[in-house]
């Protein structure tokens, strides 16, 4: 069926594997972005998708995608960490699917007035809502050892100190307003890497989590869909960098069979809660060589999917 995007979302087949879509089922597409995963599942079985998108130009992409597909998909703004308030509001209290595709979209990146990227220049912006604090206003504002210590933990970046250093003295003649004004100080004082990535790479990054406050919405979000999917059904996260991932992983992995042990030694060891999720491989899925020859930004992509059980959640998770 032919639609408004031709976006094709990263590892659509294996999301696809994972969710089983069915008749009859209802899917949450988390980060609709694009409306690749919402499409793909719609068009998979005669079931109904929900659409989440904190971007305004995604829910506006959104609703012309539902003319596509009348009664069944509903595309709403807000944050998909609200999930379980934004469902209960339409009287929907369980699942069978939730897809969450992390980061930042193609659209959001591809548009230079976003203020994503860094390889167009575009104003120093990178705010997902259009509204709040931007980038800008952060490298402007904030102390050199806040914004190192941003640049540290979010983008994993070794040089960051004399990262926020450079950006600090370089505020100081002028404020930064641009992508471009940005990712030439990075590169003056970042040396290139021999993979090839850009210099400001992880700058950006970084920046871009702290302004969407992505981590704690991933947290959320996580937690949301344990809540709301019903026995059976399925969860697929897409992530694309380490610290996304790596969240996942410990997440589900506490919720699951898979969680370490404690030893029956210790004075406060009991019976450990039932495991909500029954993790559907061990390992992460990646991309194959077809994909990534076609697309290169699917390269870092990692999907990590389980099952939900039957088991209630308890308060404060698994240990």
């Amino acid at each position: 069926m032919a639609g408004p995007t031709t976006h094709v979302p990263v590892m659509l087949k294996e999301v696809l594997a994972v969710l089983a879509p069915r008749d009859g089922g209802i899917y949450v597409d988390g980060t609709f972005g694009g409306g690749g995963y919402a499409r793909a599942v719609l068009e998979a079985a005669d079931c109904s998708v929900w659409g989440i998108d904190r971007d305004p130009d995604a829910v506006a992409r959104g609703a012309e995608l539902a003319k596509h597909f009348p009664g069944r998909l509903t595309v709403v703004g807000g944050r998909y960490g609200d999930m379980e308030r934004i469902l209960a509001t339409a009287g929907l209290t369980e699942v069978d699917g939730v897809a969450l595709d992390l980061g930042v979209s193609s659209q959001q990146i591809d548009d230079a007035e976003r203020g994503f990227s860094f390889r167009e220049d575009g104003p120093l912006d990178m705010r997902m809502e259009r509204e709040g604090a931007s980038a800008a206003d952060a490298v402007n504002s904030l102390p050199e050892k806040t914004l190192a210590d941003i640049i540290y933990a979010y983008g994993e970046e070794r040089a960051s100190r004399r990262v926020a250093r450079a950006i600090v003295e370089a505020r100081d003649r002028e404020p930064i307003e641009r992508t471009g004004q940005l990712a030439a100080i990075v590169r003056r004082v970042v040396p290139k890497s021999r993979d090839g990535i850009d210099p400001a790479t992880r700058t950006f990054q970084a920046l871009r989590i702290h302004v969407n406050q992505e981590m704690a919405e991933l947290d959320r979000g996580l937690a949301a869909a344990e809540a709301v999917l019903k026995a059976g059904g399925r969860l697929a996260v897409v992530a694309f960098h380490s610290l996304e991932d790596r969240r996942v992983k410990t997440f589900l992995r506490s919720r699951s069979e898979e969680r370490p042990r404690a030893s029956r030694h210790l004075p406060d060891a009991g019976v450990a809660p039932a495991a909500t999720f029954q993790l559907l491989g061990r390992r992460a899925m990646v991309p194959g060589e077809a994909e990534t020859a076609v697309n290169p930004r699917a390269r870092s992509a990692r999907l990590r999917a389980a099952e939900r059980t039957a088991a209630a959640i308890v308060a404060g998770g698994l240990s």
